[in-house]
């Protein structure tokens, strides 16, 4: 036996808002009560009518009726908690979040499930390994493009690469349950991507662009500031006090820095255009802090030295830094 359409049954348009709904309810029940209709398919109809009220009067009911008909009853209620358990996370109806988990080699990609389109109000849902065994989620509205995130080392910042990253996402069986569906494609980063920098992968999102927002980690030798990398040098006493060229390491290779005689501890020099490059010319700096270091244990000749220096130095710094006290 054929299903009624809920929208028929209360005479509305499939566009009808809620006020619309309602009206043409209490419209239809007032005509069809069983206590003030009394012809014998009076019951039948008030029965129809009510059923079609209480699926096109909640939205979420409403939304997987418009989706999957007289089966909306059918679609698994768990499908976004699934989603969340399988994502590690669950995400919002716009944009994007990251979070973690382990596991997966370095790729890219885009294939979103038009399911959560329909049942969560988004286009599309899906995730995606950035190749450090870290997964991203990401969502978006129609006719936005996707969003993502990517994060990239310094030497990619500097050098460009091309990466793979692969899209994972969830689509509905027959069954009703959500299963991961996957697939790979290759990313080229450009030499000269920050922090911020947005790659566009044009008509990868599904049906809009995928944007992956870029990352630009620091590592064990530099720290990232846009195109400036910053670094710290440790330097002997006599090496701030004498002036002294020290090789500091660089993207590009060790190069020596000329240490200024009197250089303080936390002073900042700058080796121009040795950071990230620029995406059309030049390149961002390297800014090398200072750090002078004391050893912690000494030779006999070593101390010797510094008793006589001791000796002869009239040089106070807490006076010259205005720190002077008397006891």
């Amino acid at each position: 036996m054929k299903a009624h359409d809920f929208y028929t049954t209360l005479g509305v348009s499939k566009g009808a808002d809620s006020k619309e709904i309602q009206r043409a309810y209490r419209k239809l029940a007032r005509k069809y009560h069983p206590d003030i209709n009394k012809d014998a398919k009076a019951e039948a109809k008030f029965k129809q009518i009510n059923e079609a009220y209480e699926v096109l009067k909640d939205p979420e009911k409403r939304k997987l009726y418009d989706t999957y008909g007289e089966n909306w009853d059918k679609v698994d209620p768990n499908a976004q908690e699934k989603w969340n358990r399988y994502s590690g996370g669950s995400s919002g109806n716009s944009g994007y979040q990251g979070y973690s988990f382990t596991g997966g080699d370095f790729g890219e990609h885009v294939d979103l499930n038009d399911i959560f389109a329909n049942l969560f109000n988004r286009e599309k849902s899906g995730a995606y390994d950035d190749g450090g065994g870290r997964f991203h989620s990401f969502t978006s509205q129609k006719k936005q493009p996707q969003e993502a995130e990517l994060s990239i080392s310094i030497d990619e910042a500097v050098n460009g690469s091309t990466r793979s990253i692969t899209l994972q996402s969830y689509e509905m069986g027959a069954d009703g349950q959500f299963r991961p569906q996957s697939r790979k494609l290759s990313v080229k980063v450009p030499k000269g991507v920050i922090t911020g920098s947005v790659i566009r992968l044009a008509g990868q999102g599904g049906n809009e662009d995928l944007h992956l927002k870029i990352t630009v980690e620091d590592d064990a030798n530099f720290h990232v500031e846009g195109h400036d990398l910053h670094t710290t040098v440790h330097v002997s006493p006599w090496e701030a006090a004498l002036g002294a060229k020290v090789p500091v390491k660089t993207m590009k290779g060790v190069v020596n820095l000329t240490i200024p005689k009197g250089t303080q501890s936390g002073r900042k020099l700058r080796l121009r255009s040795k950071g990230i490059p620029h995406r059309s010319d030049g390149a961002g700096d390297l800014i090398v802090n200072v750090d002078i270091c004391v050893p912690d244990h000494l030779s006999s000749a070593e101390e010797k030295l510094f008793q006589e220096l001791a000796k002869v130095s009239a040089f106070n710094p807490r006076a010259v830094k205005g720190q002077e006290a008397t006891v």
